[in-house]
């Protein structure tokens, strides 16, 4: 019989091939907005550290990190059995790169290694796609809070993930990206009801408008680095407001 696990991944493999989601266009944008931000970056600058909350395989990120001049990669994920899979993705990276299971709310809000000063230790970019969305309104509220934080002043930080549209309401994003689902290439019967059970009970999309609103009042400024053609999908592209303190 097959483990959940393996169950799952067969789902996410067909859902990643039939570029359902459009992985691959979100990878895009996000790899222009990190080259963007880096060739913004003063010359002394050290090179950067990046973290990949979510980080799941690293199907299709994984050429996209090991291409970037960084001095170190973390990947985070919840589940541990992706994390060997991420490693193989990243293979023989020019830089270190560390594995760690664990939830991205708990890495922003309760950091495990404070600096000398009590201070979380920072890093310039963080990076995470279609898992913020698992979060509530509040518990998103406490990841911007919390990962401004663990971010350096003049850091990036790129949200991809599915958005509601500013006049949805969690049922009417559900029923159409449900009604979207039943129409996904490769899937059988039983791979779609998993996906919309998943939904149903884990999925959160931040509503457009006031998403932007919020991370405002925490101290980010906003601005949408690419939208996907279904209307859900999005990359943010988020920088700590420049009246921030250093």
């Amino acid at each position: 019989m097959e483990s959940l696990f393996e169950q799952q991944w067969q789902t996410y493999r067909t859902v990643l091939e039939h570029d359902a989601m459009e992985h691959r266009a979100a990878a895009n944008a996000a790899a222009s907005a990190l080259h963007l931000w880096m060739a913004e970056r003063p010359g002394h600058k050290p090179p950067p550290t990046l973290i990949d909350l979510g980080c799941g395989d690293l199907a299709r990120m994984a050429d996209v990190f090991r291409a970037l001049p960084l001095s170190a990669y973390t990947g985070l994920d919840l589940a541990a059995s992706v994390l060997p899979l991420a490693a193989r993705a990243m293979g023989e990276a020019p830089f270190p790169c560390t594995w760690q299971q664990g939830d991205l709310l708990s890495w922003a809000v309760r950091p495990d290694s404070p600096a000398e000063d009590n201070k979380p230790e920072r890093v310039d970019v963080i990076h995470s796609a279609f898992a913020i969305h698992h979060l509530s309104e509040s518990q998103k509220i406490q990841f911007l809070r919390g990962a401004l934080q663990r971010i350096e002043p003049d850091g990036l930080l790129l949200w991809v993930d599915v958005f509601q549209n500013a006049d949805d309401t969690r049922d009417t994003y559900l029923d159409r990206y449900i009604d979207r689902v039943r129409r996904w290439p490769g899937l059988n019967a039983l791979q779609i009801q998993a996906i919309v059970e998943h939904m149903q009970q884990c999925d959160w999309p931040a509503r457009r408008g006031s998403i932007e609103t919020i991370a405002t009042e925490e101290g980010w400024r906003w601005h949408w680095g690419w939208r996907g053609s279904h209307g859900s999908e999005a990359l943010a592209v988020l920088r700590p407001s420049l009246s921030r303190a250093p």
